[in-house]
């Protein structure tokens, strides 16, 4: 008889792309959730927490080949009778839901409507250093007005939350540009209707910030030398129409006012850019009759985030401080932080224009600007460990955590075998537990309970003399009555 072949053991990994993520790192998130929650719901937004699965249809924007469906996107087909079901896929972003559920339950929604969203997307995209294809998001949008106001409140509201989180006025700004603007200035370029140009045009402004005046200049006209000598085909635009370009990514001056005459010179006689203009003064008019000012939310027409997929202002919010990368070298941390208005999401479902606009945080950029600036340590205070000297007295050691728990102490009774008691205290560091609690039968007893400082412990052992040692005792012996305390007055002591 043939032997039965054994199936191979799975792999223990994480999935290419993915990460897992512990206690503290996970503490972390939840803090930074519920902080850029309250600034969200402060300004009036309401909660709303959609299906992490959407039809393909639904979401629509990541699908430009039909043949390829889950192109972007992580998906799968439905199966029916026909073996033809729908296909079905994680959502990528928190908005395209948002269009879908307004587009649902229009009827029974305010309008406007304002509802902030945060968990888990999905990208199927090649990952990177820094880059997963799953990460969190935290979005707050108004969806049914088309007042400037709705957006000038976003940058306000992005700005406050970046305050509260724990980066500091000067290490971040806000800017503000506006997609009208830009077509204006494709219009004067004379470009109309060529999407292809136009897009051509729009992935080179996104390269103002590293190649320059210069560099945009070649790559919009006859091309240009990269910095390791390959040559870069040019859009192959004439120096004319290049020039409306130049002359609007030039025109952001230390003076807003001044800002806004150099665009008009860009964008010339068209009405687009025009109207694009005047939605820029009246954001701007808001923010400063609100308190914020340059040194938080500026104007900036080099800001061309997502412009094929925006139908207004668009804004960033980018963190200005140096870091270095993993070669050593300075760079700024970059953007954490982006929106703007995108009125024609929602008339993919209704086929009437919705007007909208808002504003995604990534929380994992955040987390990692913090950690940068030396904010977020990834250590967090485990519980109290009440060790067990007696395994059939596992109840009186359940009271203590008990009385711990309902004084509102962070507790657990140790679980393990507690033969080794060595293996207890081991367990304890491990778990970074602040206090342990001891108590054998002599202790039993005598009505007394031993609590030992962990933390005083470890750091009388890494530096202290044998007398500081002695000085400064690291394990306490209380009446049984006085355990919670003594813990009390322990952990307000490590806190201090």
């Amino acid at each position: 008889m043939a032997k039965v072949k054994k199936a191979p053991r799975p792999k223990a990994e994480t999935p290419k792309g993915f990460r897992d993520y512990f206690g503290a790192e996970v503490t972390e998130r939840t803090h930074m959730l519920q902080k850029i929650a309250g600034v969200y719901h402060h300004y009036g937004f309401e909660a709303l927490e959609s299906s992490a699965v959407e039809t393909v249809e639904a979401l629509g924007k990541f699908l430009p080949d039909v043949d390829r469906p889950n192109e972007g996107v992580f998906a799968w087909q439905e199966f029916d009778e026909n073996d033809k079901g729908a296909w079905m896929a994680l959502r990528y972003d928190l908005t395209a839901p948002l269009a879908r559920v307004y587009a649902q339950h229009r009827n029974e929604l305010p309008t406007p409507y304002r509802r902030f969203a945060m968990g888990p997307v999905w990208r199927n995209e090649k990952p990177g250093p820094g880059r997963f294809r799953q990460f969190y998001q935290c979005d707050a949008d108004t969806v049914g007005t088309a007042s400037m106001a709705a957006d000038a409140e976003i940058c306000a509201m992005l700005s406050d939350t970046l305050e509260t989180v724990g980066i500091p006025r000067g290490d971040y700004l806000v800017r503000v540009n506006n997609r009208k603007v830009m077509n204006g200035v494709l219009e004067v370029m004379g470009l109309g209707d060529d999407q292809a140009a136009r897009d051509n045009v729009l992935r080179t402004i996104d390269k103002f910030d590293k190649v320059g005046e210069a560099g945009v200049r070649e790559l919009l006209t006859k091309g240009r030398l990269d910095a390791s000598g390959a040559f870069i085909d040019g859009v192959g635009l004439s120096e004319d129409q290049a020039e409306p370009v130049i002359a609007f990514l030039t025109s952001k001056a230390a003076d807003v006012a001044k800002t806004f005459d150099n665009l008009r010179g860009a964008v010339g006689t068209s009405s687009v850019g025009a109207e694009g203009i005047s939605e820029l003064e009246q954001i701007a008019e808001l923010l400063d009759a609100g308190g914020y000012g340059a040194d938080r939310i500026e104007i900036d027409p080099s800001i061309v985030r997502g412009l094929g997929y925006y139908t207004g202002p668009v804004y960033e919010a980018e963190l200005t401080f140096e870091i270095f990368d993993e070669k050593g070298r300075k760079r700024q941390f970059g953007s954490v932080a982006g929106g703007g208005r995108y009125d024609d999401l929602v008339k993919r479902f209704t086929g009437q224009a919705v007007p909208a606009t808002g504003v995604s945080i990534g929380v994992d950029r955040l987390l990692a600007a913090l950690r940068e600036k030396g904010r977020l340590t990834s250590t967090s205070v485990g519980p109290v460990v009440v060790t067990v000297m007696d395994r059939d007295r596992m109840a009186d050691y359940q009271a203590m955590v008990s009385e711990l728990r309902n004084a509102g102490i962070r507790a657990e009774v140790y679980l393990g075998n507690p033969k080794n008691f060595g293996n207890q205290l081991k367990y304890a560091d491990k778990r970074n537990s602040p206090v342990a609690v001891i108590e054998g039968g002599d202790e039993k007893d005598r009505g007394v309970v031993q609590i030992k400082d962990l933390i005083l412990g470890a750091q009388i052992a890494e530096s202290a003399t044998l007398e500081e040692w002695k000085e400064r005792p690291s394990q306490f012996e209380v009446p049984r009555d006085q355990l919670v305390a003594k813990v009390r007055e322990i952990l307000e002591g490590q806190a201090d």
